[in-house]
């Protein structure tokens, strides 16, 4: 990372679930800070770490180095009961309670209420993950959300307490949701998250900006993916918040120039959770696609919904590098495709009888084009320990030359179609089980240790 500019943005390439947990986690051994910039607990990241295994949904991933500091920026919208329930967890495992040590939350960031869960509860349409994510999106583009610097105002604002109490179970009533907010319990919940939170929230625009001054390592932690923008991805079926590079310094507090490098992440082939169009979209009853829901464990860490799969949409990816500007990228789950005869990747589309190398903005449309393939021959399939074996060794001097010439020659493949370096290959869970590019951004000493 690069002292003069020392921001650095990890970002899901796809449609999320791509494993950036792993590839935060590795790169917070050498940050002073990590920032989760947008999203909310409708995000899930995995840390394997030896016998460990942590499942955040809040707290950035950055959390495993000890000496990390933790900001939930201003782009966010927190669930307060989840982070709650994420912090005794993590306490339970280390005995650590990070918050207002460690651990702060932007006071520009919007609270999720009860209320927010149960609106977000009568959709049938997005397929969302029923977290409040968008309505509490929604009221914050309306003005009349509530951010965590606007609590102990309202707190003591009997009126607009009971004005936010009528708009919400109205809202509630015409979309047909039976539950109701009471005055009583929007004050109890707000008196609630002030005693638990208030040495936590912060301006953490300004502490960012300090610490980027005096040299500090900070990483930019993305939640979903590139593919689910809700400007840029394939809309509807997206998220309620913007998930690219663009917003890593908007939703932190910082400016764009602040960042120096921007990796995206990408499995060895494409998932997807939820509704919208998957142009590669394979069964999970047989085949590789069964393979990849088996092998990968493809199951939301937010939702424990089964993953759609399917083979590598490199349309896709190259759309997502056009988006964020990609300083490299991670190709994460290789070792999910051992074993299979072939390996197809997609090259463009079929539209309407015409070929096109490019995502259309339409969902209607996107749901209309057939994948055109290309393919290598496929590889051996290696235990769990043969391929942290493999990763280790990687690390005397071989880097991704270790790796044996069908699946070189598949990376290059991919390389070359999006026109970024692949700067580290993830071949198991693991915090170990990763093969770095030589003297690139993930060429350090990875420990073995754990909690």
């Amino acid at each position: 990372m690069d002292r003069a500019l020392p921001a650095s943005a990890v970002l899901g390439a796809q449609w999320g679930d791509e494993g950036k947990g792993k590839a935060i986690d590795q790169l917070a051994i050498n940050s002073d800070w990590a920032v989760r910039f947008q999203g909310g607990n409708n995000a899930g990241h995995t840390i394997v770490v030896g016998d460990t295994t942590l499942k955040l949904h809040l707290l950035p991933s950055g959390i495993t180095n000890s000496k990390c500091n933790l900001i939930l920026g201003c782009g966010m919208v927190v669930d307060p009961w989840v982070l709650d329930t994420e912090l005794e967890g993590w306490y339970s495992l280390t005995k650590e309670r990070p918050e207002g040590n460690r651990l702060f939350i932007s006071d520009r960031a919007s609270v999720i209420f009860p209320f927010h869960r149960f609106y977000d509860g009568a959709d049938e349409l997005i397929g969302t993950t029923g977290r409040g994510i968008g309505p509490t999106y929604r009221d914050r583009t309306e003005r009349v959300g509530i951010r965590f610097a606007d609590l102990k105002f309202l707190l003591n604002d009997e009126n607009r307490i009971a004005e936010t109490v009528d708009r919400m179970n109205k809202q509630l009533n015409a979309v047909g949701v039976k539950q109701e907010i009471s005055i009583d319990e929007l004050t109890k919940d707000i008196s609630w998250i002030l005693d638990r939170f208030s040495d936590s929230i912060r301006n953490t625009g300004p502490m960012l900006h300090n610490a980027l001054s005096d040299g500090n390592q900070v990483l930019l932690e993305g939640a979903q993916g590139s593919m689910l923008d809700i400007d840029q991805g394939t809309y509807p079926f997206v998220t309620s918040s913007i998930t690219g590079r663009a917003n890593a310094s908007h939703g932190s507090g910082i400016h764009p120039g602040q960042i120096s490098s921007c990796f995206g992440i990408s499995k060895a082939y494409t998932t997807r959770v939820g509704n919208g169009p998957f142009p590669t979209e394979l069964s999970l009853e047989k085949g590789p696609g069964k393979q990849m829901s088996e092998l990968g464990h493809e199951f939301g860490t937010t939702t424990g919904r089964p993953r759609r799969t399917g083979w590598l949409d490199l349309v896709a990816l190259k759309e997502s590098q056009r988006i964020n500007g990609y300083s490299g990228l991670v190709i994460t789950k290789l070792d999910v495709l051992g074993g299979l005869d072939e390996i197809f990747f997609c090259v463009s589309y079929l539209l309407d009888g015409k070929e096109i190398d490019f995502l259309p903005t339409a969902s209607e449309d996107l749901l209309r084009c057939q994948p055109i393939y290309e393919s290598i021959p496929g590889f051996q399939s290696l235990t769990s320990e043969e391929w942290i074996s493999l990763a280790n060794e990687s690390r005397n001097g071989q880097g991704i030359k270790i790796l044996p010439d069908s699946i070189r020659n598949y990376l290059k493949a991919i390389e070359d179609f999006v026109g970024v370096p692949i700067v580290s290959v993830g071949v198991g869970p693991d915090r170990m089980a990763s093969i770095a590019s030589l003297n690139g951004p993930f060429d350090f000493e990875i420990s073995e240790a754990t909690f």
